[in-house]
């Protein structure tokens, strides 16, 4: 069962981003009336890109090529600690939720050093925006997850669930979770309304003015990191959602995640087609409120908890 469970993660990791970024562009592709990409387009993008040659600046140095890789690795060695399903990881440990956001912050780091070696004013601009959004979205995070800790009496995120004993409580937290954590999606993703990955107005970009100057190889291993990271956090939320047991029905747990994560996607999709772009001073309150949603989590779990 842990091979078809493994073998399970792995296409999650690997082939589900290529689909989740087809599901969100034909949704949007559709709602304005177009039939829209195939679903793989992705796959054939990042072939494109592959067979480039990379431009550097002259101003870069060894920080700037080697800052993709580390994006890309750090997001892929993230994905092992990320239960898809109840009860299964790869790689797991007592406070590896924790190490888990460490990672992809690594990346993060990397991209906006990146994004400052180029010397550009509009990526330093850029990375200056990432951090500050990052220094907002990333307690939610952490304490989105502290929630389910708490309700699971556990710290490893392969024991991470939300027991059904207590139906209000359990209640509670699956919608304050699922509502805080896809305001997480959101924004780690650089998706509407926190930003738009199809913008080209370098005064509104946050993400993309970040990455004006990688090409080729380097701009395929970043769009493919946003892609993971997306569909990581999108797992994430399905597993706390998930109602089956991996001991027990397995295959309708992998079902289940399956599902949720294309029902994410889509939704990403339709809020693109209906939501403009927030404004930069609106964000801020947007992500407060998906702060306030996850401390009444946290308070109710931690009183039913006693």
């Amino acid at each position: 069962m842990n091979v078809l469970l493994t073998i399970f993660h792995a296409a999650t990791v690997l082939v589900a981003p290529i689909f989740v970024m087809g599901i969100i562009n034909r949704v949007k592709s559709l709602w304005s009336g177009r039939r829209g990409p195939r679903l793989n387009q992705t796959w054939f993008d990042i072939l494109r890109l592959l067979r480039k040659t990379p431009v550097y600046s002259q101003v870069t140095s060894w920080i700037f090529p080697l800052a993709p890789i580390v994006l890309l690795s750090a997001t892929l060695v993230a994905s092992l600690f990320v239960p898809f399903v109840p009860g299964f990881t790869p790689m797991s440990f007592n406070g590896d939720f924790i190490a888990f956001l460490y990672i992809l912050g690594l990346g993060k780091v990397f991209m906006m050093l990146a994004a400052l070696d180029t010397g550009s004013p509009f990526e330093g601009m850029g990375a200056s925006r990432e951090a500050t959004y990052s220094a907002l979205v990333e307690p939610v995070f952490m304490l989105a997850l502290v929630a389910v800790a708490i309700a699971s009496s556990s710290i490893s995120f392969a024991n991470f669930i939300v027991p059904a004993g207590d139906f209000s409580t359990a209640l509670i937290l699956k919608l304050a979770f699922t509502g805080s954590m896809f305001v997480v999606l959101l924004v780690e993703a650089a998706r509407v309304p926190a930003d738009d990955p199809t913008t080209h107005l370098e005064l509104t970009m946050v993400h993309e003015v970040m990455i004006l100057d990688n090409s080729g190889p380097e701009l395929a291993m970043v769009q493919y990191a946003a892609a993971v990271k997306t569909t990581i956090i999108a797992g994430i939320m399905a597993s706390i959602l998930n109602p089956f047991s991996t001991e027990f029905l397995p295959l309708a747990a992998m079902l289940f995640t399956a599902l949720t994560i294309a029902a994410i996607a889509a939704a990403i999709g339709l809020i693109e087609s209906l939501i403009a772009r927030l404004r930069f001073r609106a964000l801020p309150l947007f992500i407060f409120a998906a702060f306030m949603a996850v401390m009444l989590s946290v308070i109710v779990v931690s009183a039913n908890q006693g």
